[in-house]
């Protein structure tokens, strides 16, 4: 019987054979991963490989027996400068704030307010990751540490200025009473008005005080006296009147300041005239009905006025004070008066 089995398989072969020949007898890969015919999971990636595939995790995942789980970038230093925020496959960086990320991505920049967005009213000073406001002299941060708030030096210190403190944005000043100026800032100094605006008639004489000044009459002498050029009234022996009144009436003023601390030696009286063989004594003839002053005699000749109360001002205080002379064998017998007018500024500057 013939054997017909290669026969039969004959034109298989050339099947095969009319197939390489149309391909150029080169065999092609199949791409498993575009053909749909690999096996790898929804969570996977597939990699085609010559004569095959794989299954691979999509980058920012591994493999964890057969799933895919998310890598957490973050665990692993050192991607970010500051902070790191992972999300599903991937990560970001953050910064702090006060700082922004740099064009890498990954490093921080300070951020500099005070040219970006200066918030403060005043001054800004930019500090690493932040910024702080401070305020000009004459002001204080206000609780929301941006704005400034005027400070009133007036009420901080009752001790700024001598008389009166004003207020002003950023600073204050020192006024002055009518009468005074402001000196060095803070302190008040008498206006010498005699100097200044002296309004006194030509027959007065001007008499400056601690925050005025007065007038009074150039000759102050009153019948029966006359002025002598001494400036001095004195009562003439020849007139009979003259007799039962003080030789001489000596005028003079001066100036005090309100409330002046006591016991204070204020005047002193001198006899101008020396008798021998006299006795000089001395006494508060008129003007010291409450007690205000003494007179302490210093010498023979001499005697001081102490003021033992405080006088307060603006007043004007007139003193008669009285030198009583007598020989030393009663033939002789004189008196003169010394008539102060104290003025009594308003205030104790």
């Amino acid at each position: 019987m013939e054997d017909t089995s290669a026969f039969r398989k004959q034109p298989r072969l050339l099947s095969i054979m009319n197939s390489l020949s149309r391909k150029h007898n080169v065999c092609q890969d199949i791409d498993e991963c575009t053909a749909g015919t690999h096996n790898c999971r929804a969570d996977q990636v597939c990699i085609n490989l010559r004569g095959s595939f794989a299954c691979q995790c999509p980058p920012g995942y591994q493999k964890r027996g057969e799933q895919c789980v998310d890598i957490d970038e973050c665990t692993i230093p050192p991607y970010c400068h500051q902070r790191c925020v992972n999300t599903p496959g991937s990560f970001y960086c953050q910064c702090s704030p006060g700082f922004q990320l740099a064009a890498n991505n990954y490093t921080c920049v300070d951020i500099n307010e005070c040219d970006a967005s200066n918030q403060c009213a005043q001054q800004c000073y930019n500090i690493l990751g932040s910024f702080i406001c401070q305020c000009n002299q004459g002001y204080e941060l206000s609780s929301d540490r941006l704005n400034c708030e005027d400070i009133d030096e007036c009420r901080t210190s009752s001790y700024l200025c001598q008389y009166q403190c004003v207020n002003e944005p950023g600073k204050f000043s020192c006024m002055c009473p009518q009468g005074y100026q402001v000196v060095r800032s803070r302190t008040c100094q008498d206006i010498n008005e005699c100097e200044t605006t002296n309004e006194c008639r030509e027959d007065e004489m001007c008499w400056n005080y601690h925050g005025g000044f007065r007038c009074y009459p150039r000759n102050p002498c009153q019948d029966p006296y006359i002025l002598t050029p001494e400036n001095r009234c004195v009562c003439p022996v020849s007139n009979a009147m003259c007799r039962e009144l003080p030789q001489s009436i000596v005028y003079k003023y001066m100036s005090i300041r309100s409330d002046r601390s006591v016991p204070s030696d204020i005047f002193q009286i001198q006899a101008t005239t020396i008798y021998a063989n006299t006795i000089n004594t001395f006494r508060i003839k008129s003007g010291n009905e409450n007690g205000e002053s003494y007179l302490r005699q210093t010498s023979p000749v001499s005697a001081m006025l102490v003021l033992v109360k405080s006088l307060s001002g603006p007043r004007e205080h007139i003193v008669d004070l009285e030198m009583l002379t007598v020989s030393s064998i009663g033939t002789f017998r004189t008196s003169s008066v010394l008539r102060l007018t104290i003025i009594v500024g308003p205030f104790s500057f």
